[in-house]
């Protein structure tokens, strides 16, 4: 068996604290690669039959360097361990680890070619247990538009009544609202984080977190303890791309990282969707590229299902386009802030800004007056009003 290859399945998982301990060395030692831990797994089939081969052994495994960084300081794998074990005794029913191999793993991350040694959850362990679960990645932008959000929800909660699991990484803006919209539909919703799992991030999903370990499940690759870090956010993204069997992006800058889990999604051979926007707006321009790249360019969430479930003989249900949410602004916002943001950068009606701000009609209207004198909003025909792109 190669380096890359993982070990047979074991009949158990991580049973006892002196098991969960040599898991961690392996996963979680500094500067031993996943690759070298598979092999050494490969090798003697256990964490604890690697530990217990020692050094000489694991040099005509690995090589020397590598046997040298596994044999050499364990403060960090040792305190991951601790951190790790606190959390899961704080709620043993609800939280705990899979290792490779672990009947529970999710069957979707065998197929990459780099999977995680261990994963932490907490939440239903068994949201991603299927051989071929039925989940969708819904990503995008933090800073994202009125719109963007309302169709995010919209998707999430559609695909979720159409049976589908929908993943996402728990950020503002699109992410949040694809869970929102998944945790308002008859599925389950997962939320895989680029911290440990006693950590929120941001803090104001507090609340939404608890929700989806209620409803679903969180996961991370990082043990508790684990502070946010950008360096972290790529793998949690990787992990999102990899757990689905595709992935749509619903807005997104050209340089963000949605754009990093639509390339992991292609690379790990998922589909990539995107819906597409506003010339003008910031936003659509990832998606967009994606488009020209290859991505299938989706307005319902019929389109996604007719290109994942045909190999299934599946039928998959009309769905009627998302209608627009109405948006609620923060009260430390202007009402000027919130008409322009309600707007975003396609052309609304007065009665569609209305029901995304809530404002009353002769209010809205003298906003939008004073909006288009000074520049930032055109009145177009039809009565529809459009934020150009200096605004």
């Amino acid at each position: 068996m190669d380096e890359g290859a993982a070990p047979g399945p074991c009949a158990t998982g991580p049973a006892d604290q002196a098991e969960f301990l040599a898991w961690c060395r392996l996963a979680h030692t500094p500067g031993l690669s996943r690759r070298a831990a598979r092999a050494l797994l490969a090798a003697w089939g256990s964490p604890e039959a690697v530990l217990r081969a020692g050094p000489a052994a694991w040099r005509s495994v690995v090589g020397e360097a590598l046997a040298k960084v596994l044999e050499g300081d364990r403060t960090t794998a040792t305190g991951c361990a601790e951190s790790g074990w606190r959390w899961h005794l704080g709620d043993p029913s609800r939280r705990r680890w899979v290792a490779l191999g672990d009947p529970g793993y999710p069957p979707a991350l065998l197929s990459t070619d780099d999977p995680p040694l261990l994963l932490y959850l907490e939440g239903d362990a068994t949201v991603l247990a299927a051989p071929r679960p039925r989940a969708l990645a819904i990503v995008g932008s933090r800073q994202a538009s009125a719109q963007g959000r309302a169709d995010a929800r919209a998707f999430a909660r559609e695909l979720g009544d159409a049976g589908w699991i929908v993943v996402s990484g728990l950020a503002q803006g699109i992410d949040a609202a694809a869970h929102e919209g998944a945790l308002s539909s008859a599925s389950a919703t997962v939320a895989v984080v680029g911290t440990g799992l006693d950590t929120v991030y941001p803090r104001a999903h507090e609340a939404l977190a608890a929700r989806i370990a209620r409803h679903g499940v969180l996961v991370s690759e990082f043990p508790p303890g684990t502070p946010p870090r950008a360096e972290h956010f790529p793998r949690r993204n990787r992990l999102i791309a990899t757990l689905s069997r595709g992935t749509l992006v619903v807005e997104a800058a050209m340089a963000s990282g949605s754009l990093i889990t639509a390339r992991w999604a292609l690379e790990a051979g998922r589909e990539v969707f995107a819906i597409p926007g506003s010339i003008h707006a910031p936003q659509s321009r990832g998606c967009h590229a994606l488009i020209r790249q290859g991505a299938k360019l989706v307005e319902t969430v019929t389109d996604i299902l007719e290109e994942l479930t045909p190999s299934e003989g599946e039928r998959p249900p009309r769905v009627a386009p998302p209608a627009q949410a109405q948006t609620q602004r923060a009260a430390s916002e202007g009402p000027e802030d919130a008409v322009l943001e309600a707007l975003g950068h396609a052309p609304a009606t007065l009665d569609a800004l209305g029901a995304r701000t809530g404002l009353p009609a002769a209010t809205l209207s003298a906003l939008l007056l004073d909006h288009e004198l000074a520049g930032r909003v055109q009145r177009l025909p039809g009565g529809l009003f459009q934020r150009l792109s200096r605004a």
